[in-house]
């Protein structure tokens, strides 16, 4: 999400470019990539950490998935990163809810191999001794993967993401200045989902929280992928729904820029999620085993020849509730990871670019007014 101010002026273009790689794991000729890292910027370092990949097989060959705890760091040039360090996180995980803020960089939730997480974490960087600094914050009130959070006058807000038994709507305030009160519930969300995009920007009035796109899985059946626009007026604690998106995206990334622009960036359209879903359903329910199987193989071409995600941008007008496809990204465009606003650039760092597949690229785009 957006913390700091920007320019005011129309977004006319935006120039992309791969700043860097991960660093090859002990051994490894280069970088698998992750899915569901922490990553963000606090004290002029992109800091990217955790995730899941698989690092064997791939998932429908029987690959298992492996969370991590590796953390890197890069020093943010004018046009390039640098990196300058490893550290680890206090535990292995991936898919938590993820912002950075000029405090630092907040994770919450997620999940590793044992399960959901509840924990909520506060990474700062001392530049002073060039090492991570770990401040653990009130736990949520439930463990949740894949929720989406933001920050705002110092009060960091969680909604959604995926629980053991369910899709969470609620929405949730963390007061920094006062954390003995923990979290609390706010209005929830219209809708159940996980895996949205939530910004704060202005919509010509105050500041707003959006939460926009998503889905909602269905047990045995397909997920619903959302389309929808909500905004939260901080002062009412209430909702509106706004103009939906053009189609409807889940698991993408976006951010605020200037004083009334949200950009979103590729994300899932869903048409092989939902093939695969369905025919997962259809193994799931089918009795006879050669009919089974040719259900798995044709499930497995499904997945191994996945096209890759949107590559878009979308351009949202808070200030005029308006949607405009503006230009398209020249590289394979990660899902499951965050877009990180630095001034006029934006990084965003690794992420999935296929069923199964990571990619250890940071991407990195410069935007014009």
């Amino acid at each position: 999400m957006h913390c700091t101010p920007a320019q005011k002026n129309q977004v006319k273009s935006i120039d992309w470019k791969i700043a860097a790689n991960l660093p090859a794991a002990d051994g490894a000729e280069k970088a698998l990539g992750l899915a569901g890292p922490v990553a963000g910027i606090h004290n002029d370092v992109l800091i990217i950490a955790g995730g899941a990949n698989f690092p064997g097989a791939m998932p429908w060959l029987g690959g298992q998935k492996k969370y991590y705890d590796a953390g890197y760091v890069y020093k943010t040039g004018k046009v390039s990163l640098t990196f300058i360090d490893f550290f680890k996180l206090p535990m292995a995980i991936a898919y938590a809810a993820v912002c950075s803020s000029p405090t630092g960089i907040f994770y919450a939730g997620g999940e590793n191999d044992d399960g959901l997480s509840d924990k909520v974490q506060m990474i700062q960087w001392d530049a002073e001794n060039n090492r991570a600094v770990f401040s653990n914050l009130p736990d949520l009130p439930f463990a949740v993967t894949n929720a989406s959070i933001a920050f705002y006058n110092n009060d960091v807000y969680l909604a959604g993401g995926e629980r053991m038994d369910d899709v969470s709507d609620r929405f949730l305030k963390l007061e920094l200045d006062n954390l003995p009160a923990g979290w609390k519930e706010m209005q929830p969300i219209p809708k159940p989902l996980s895996h949205a995009v939530m910004v704060v920007q202005a919509n010509g009035n105050e500041q707003t929280i959006y939460v926009l796109g998503g889905r909602k899985r269905i047990p045995g059946g397909t997920s619903q992928l959302y389309s929808s626009n909500f905004s939260y007026q901080l002062d009412a604690n209430e909702w509106t729904e706004k103009k939906s998106m053009p189609y409807a995206m889940s698991a993408g990334t976006g951010t605020a820029v200037g004083d009334h622009t949200i950009l979103l960036f590729g994300g899932d359209k869903g048409e092989t999620f939902h093939k695969t879903e369905e025919l997962i359903a259809a193994i799931s329910n089918e009795k006879n085993a050669a009919i089974k199987e040719e259900l798995i193989n044709k499930k497995n071409i499904v997945q191994s020849t996945h096209p890759g995600f949107s590559k878009e941008i979308l351009f949202y007008n808070t200030n005029e509730d308006v949607w405009t496809r503006i230009d398209s990204i020249p590289f394979d465009v990660p899902v499951t990871t965050v877009a990180i606003p630095f001034g006029n650039k934006v990084f965003i760092p690794t992420g999935e670019i296929k069923a199964g597949v990571r990619t250890p690229q940071i991407l990195l785009g410069e935007i014009h007014f």
